[in-house]
């Protein structure tokens, strides 16, 4: 088993013991790719969620939120392409039965020839220190120009197959570069047959083709429909925007790595209406804001990076993801999409309905093109935890209250901490536990608190660190003395004593969640 499978396994455990999340149904031994947020999940993506919402709609005074319904008519999404081209390439080996995504195979294929490169840069860095040039390296090393062309080569390939949806050329180029299966060992593959995601269902108590819908697989049309409604009822100018979270739907058949690919999962999206003519600078704006709100979150740079699109959607002219280092490498995380005037045009066309905007100012009439910025919350809520997780020797010292031995730890960005705070009497009797409470009862309501008095103070912090608790403050017999307690800090495990009536100061300025948003 690989260092990635070890860790993801590693997270997935963690995150079950410690109430993050659990499998779907799993008295009835689960359903596949489902999973179900525990205590702490919860609260972790209810504080990520919150964390875009705000930024996107208190930050920018031109974007505006929206609600829109999970079923929608249905002749909604033939308009937006998705009945006749949300299709996934799939793609079976005959010998371990297993099924996969060609272009997934592939672009896991080409991630290979990636790592190749990155570990010549590296061994070039440590080859020549300070004078190391990487953009010469890159270009001359025949090393790293190798791989590079067969990354190009396998790129350009992919992309005109996809684009010709040419299933042929796609197995042809899986054989040819001699992909095999990771389970069976074997390049038996299939044909590549296209699969589509949606979800239908029956609409009220008679069947047939009439009363078919379907579960939304993205929340964007909702907006799109919902375009003059908010429009006008808000009073809104181009350019603007229009925010929503909420559940989607797609029948993945190759649904696996724990919440990050899903059948039923969460995305955050916002479209921005803007002039047509205008839309590639919006979309080297949101690229860069998006990406800023990323970094403010303090995870190191090195874990994102861009990535253009091969292949265009067939609603696009520009897109491109935000990748972020997961377990399992480089995946998709977020993505910036430039969607012309697809969507309203095509919305226009089949329902006969207006689609417009008026600028009042120049007198002209026009279906707005839209950049899209869009994120799966619970692909950004295994970002977090991942980024997070840390075990780290702990020597143990006498006198400490810390100890020794190997400690769990996830350094979750404080502002996102399912508990920000946890209250500890150093012992469960001479009146602590009352001042415990006491100090709860003034912090409460401002954030989520946990009071705790099982075990020695030493497995307290060990189980606070475990679920990201930043803060822990520890109520002593001095402290019914001179009204002090001793706060830890989680990262640092360093400890101060400070006034009981300062804590509430101390812990909002160390976990609200406007020190993130200060910074964008």
């Amino acid at each position: 088993m690989s260092n990635q499978e070890d860790r993801l396994k590693t997270l997935i455990g963690h995150a079950k013991e410690y109430g993050f999340v659990f499998p779907s149904s799993e008295i009835y031994d689960g359903l596949s790719a489902t999973y179900d947020y525990g205590p702490y999940g919860v609260e972790l993506k209810n504080n990520i969620r919150r964390y875009w919402w705000e930024a996107m709609t208190k930050l920018n005074e031109n974007i505006v939120g929206l609600d829109a319904a999970i079923f929608m008519h249905p002749l909604t999404w033939k308009a937006s392409g998705h009945v006749d081209a949300f299709n996934d390439p799939l793609i079976d080996n005959k010998d371990s039965k297993k099924r996969y995504r060609a272009d997934v195979l592939l672009e896991e294929h080409i991630a290979k020839y990636e790592d190749k490169i990155n570990k010549e840069v590296e061994k070039g860095r440590k080859r020549f220190a300070e004078s190391f040039d990487e953009a010469q390296f890159r270009a001359t090393n025949p090393n790293v120009k190798r791989s590079q062309d067969r990354i190009d080569a396998v790129e350009g390939r992919m992309k005109a197959a996809l684009e010709a949806n040419d299933l042929e050329a796609l197995r042809q180029l899986i054989i040819d570069e001699e992909i095999k299966c990771p389970i069976s060992g074997t390049a038996n593959w299939t044909e590549v047959r296209q699969f589509n995601l949606m979800f239908a269902t029956e609409l009220g108590s008679v069947s047939g083709e009439s009363s078919t819908i379907y579960l939304r697989p993205e929340t964007a049309q909702g907006i799109f429909v919902n375009f003059l409604n908010v429009q006008k009822s808000a009073r809104m100018k181009i350019p603007f925007g229009i925010a929503q979270t909420g559940k989607a739907f797609r029948n993945e058949i190759v649904a696996r790595q724990f919440v990050f690919r899903m059948r039923e999962f969460e995305q955050m999206e916002m479209q921005f209406f803007v002039k047509p003519g205008t839309e590639m600078q919006w979309y080297e704006s949101w690229k860069a804001k998006r990406i800023a709100w990323h970094k403010a979150l303090g995870i190191t740079g090195e874990h994102y990076r861009f990535h253009d699109h091969i292949k265009l959607a067939h609603y696009a002219n520009a897109a491109c993801d935000i990748e972020f280092k997961f377990p399992m490498g480089f995946k998709e995380l977020a993505g910036i999409h430039s969607r012309t005037d697809f969507d309203l045009s095509n919305h226009e066309k089949l329902s006969g309905k207006k689609l417009r905007y008026f600028d009042t100012e120049t007198n002209e009439s026009y279906v707005p093109y839209v950049v899209e910025t869009s994120i799966g919350l619970d692909r950004m809520f295994l970002a977090v935890l991942s980024a997070a997780y840390e075990e780290e020797q702990i020597p143990a010292k006498d006198g400490s209250t810390e100890e020794g031995g190997v400690r769990t730890v996830l350094r979750i960005p404080a502002p996102l901490a399912p508990v920000k705070v946890a209250v500890l009497p150093l012992i469960k009797k001479d009146g602590l536990p009352e001042k415990a409470r006491a100090i709860i009862d003034t912090l409460k309501l401002e954030h989520n608190c946990q009071y705790d008095e099982k075990d020695s103070i030493g497995k307290r912090y060990r189980r606070q660190d475990a679920i990201g608790t930043p803060y822990c403050i520890t109520v002593d017999h001095e402290t019914l003395k001179d009204g002090a307690v001793t706060i830890r800090e989680r990262d640092s495990m360093a400890q101060e004593r400070v006034p009981i009536e300062h804590l509430g100061r101390i812990v909002g300025d160390m976990v609200d969640l406007r020190g993130l948003l200060r910074k964008l």
